[in-house]
């Protein structure tokens, strides 16, 4: 089944046009990887697909709702969710505030109201989502912890983490690996994997090839803002116009 369609989609910048005419479908529970050079489209279609700005043209249909232009808040609300490329937690607040927080990026009561426990029965809720979430990552140990005490893995983890609390149906993960040494990688890996096992889809924009290859069912390869080509990672590693448009001629994609 089919959980994300893109159909078509375009986005321009006045004169500049971003992505063009790209049409994708996503099926539900796979791990699709959307790769390419710098400039080729990828964040501008995350943008698109998750809210923060509208398509030029074209249309985003999410288990078969049209999303376009949708507020990211109702976005999320229907459980599409994004991480970023860059850390995004709130760094004075400890692990568990964190999590907190993205439980209630589906909910429409506020969060001051559970943070200073002013409704008990949602804060109970949340609280224990939060600390599913921390067990299934492994920062249950650290949940009191302030997250700028945490190492820049535990760091994305735990940014994974509050978007997994808002129990996502379709997670769009923006550079997981960025920055990350090659234990870290390896652990982030088997994480995304856990959340796939859980019956999250997962659509990843990644520079890290091995990671990308060693995680993704599907791969979408961007260049200039256009589809170039779609297929397992066996196909994209010996695709030929992929290993000259993103790698260059003389580099191995594995």
């Amino acid at each position: 089944m089919v959980i994300l369609q893109i159909q078509n989609l375009t986005r321009t910048f006045g004169g500049l046009t971003a992505v063009s005419d790209l049409s994708l479908e996503v099926e539900e529970g796979e791990v699709c990887g959307l790769i390419g050079p710098n400039g080729a489209g990828k964040t501008t279609t995350f943008n698109v697909i998750s809210g923060f700005y509208a398509p030029t043209s074209g249309r985003v249909i999410y288990r078969g709702k049209d999303i376009s232009g949708l507020r990211t808040s109702t976005i999320a609300e229907l459980g599409l969710v994004r991480t970023f490329q860059s850390t995004t937690l709130f760094q004075e607040f400890s692990v568990l505030e964190n999590v907190l927080i993205g439980c209630h990026l589906r909910s429409r009561s506020g969060l001051l109201s559970t943070l200073l426990g002013t409704d008990q029965a949602r804060q109970q809720q949340a609280r224990e989502k939060a600390l599913d979430a921390l067990d299934f990552f492994g920062l249950l140990n650290r949940q009191h912890d302030l997250t700028n005490n945490l190492p820049h893995g535990l760091q994305r983890a735990l940014g994974v983490a509050v978007a997994l609390a808002s129990d996502p149906k379709l997670l769009l993960m923006d550079e997981p690996f960025t920055g990350m040494n090659p234990e870290e990688t390896r652990q982030m890996m088997g994480l995304v994997r856990k959340v796939q096992d859980r019956g999250v889809t997962i659509l990843l924009v990644e520079h890290d090839m091995q990671a990308v290859m060693g995680l993704c069912d599907t791969i979408a390869v961007l260049n200039f803002g256009k589809l170039l080509t779609t297929g397992t990672p066996e196909v994209i590693r010996n695709h030929p116009e992929v290993i000259e448009a993103y790698l260059g001629a003389s580099t191995n994609v594995a």
